[in-house]
């Protein structure tokens, strides 16, 4: 269980080439949900922001056009291997640019973003604070980010998730992205995948 929680929270090796496939697979409701709630349109820099097996990539170029730009932010070193392989035509455009890079340390300026999404990763942050402070930091105001996350009591119930994940109250998250200067504007629910999921969608606070 310890393994299948190293590899969830950063896939690697030879094994992680089938966690990405499995992460697609299993998070796409989860990933088409909050790239929808994002509000993404043609000319939009946004960002996936702990990508994973990349299907978010692929829904936000979708969106963005060929007028906008998609970061994708991820912790894995082959993750990025495994999606600047799959985008070589969009990363040598400009559209796709591709960074190394965790929820407390980004690799992007500030206020850069018009929109991102960012599912299923908070459980691997220990800080929470400093990650919900660093993605105020790169939204633009008026921007919106989407962050998603499993119901924790359906979380509770899977075996792997006491070896190294961190499961929040729905509530202390949305305290900890009040408390970096976001407002709560949008609370979904998506319930057609294995473990129910909570998608938060938030806007910098107007002063």
């Amino acid at each position: 269980m310890t393994a299948v929680a190293g590899q969830l929270g950063r896939p690697h090796g030879r094994p992680g080439r089938f966690v990405a496939r499995a992460l697609n697979r299993g998070n796409r409701p989860a990933i088409t949900a909050a790239v929808l709630a994002s509000a993404a349109k043609p000319g939009d820099v946004v960002a996936d922001i702990g990508f994973g097996g990349g299907i978010g990539l692929s829904m936000l170029l979708d969106r963005v056009g060929t007028e906008g730009v998609v970061h994708g932010i991820e912790i894995s070193r082959e993750m990025l291997d495994r999606a600047r392989a799959r985008n070589i035509g969009h990363r040598a455009t400009g559209q796709l640019r591709l960074s190394e890079g965790s929820l407390v340390a980004l690799p992007l300026p500030d206020h850069c973003l018009d929109a991102a999404i960012t599912v299923n990763t908070i459980y691997f942050v220990a800080e929470l604070d400093a990650a919900c402070t660093e993605l105020a930091r790169v939204l633009r105001p008026g921007g919106r980010l989407v962050v998603g996350i499993g119901d924790p009591d359906a979380m509770a119930r899977m075996p792997f998730t006491a070896y190294g994940f961190t499961l929040r109250p729905v509530d202390d998250v949305i305290a900890a992205l009040r408390e970096a200067g976001f407002d709560l504007t949008d609370h979904q629910h998506v319930d057609d995948m294995a473990i129910p999921h909570h998608l938060l969608v938030v806007t910098p606070s107007v002063e």
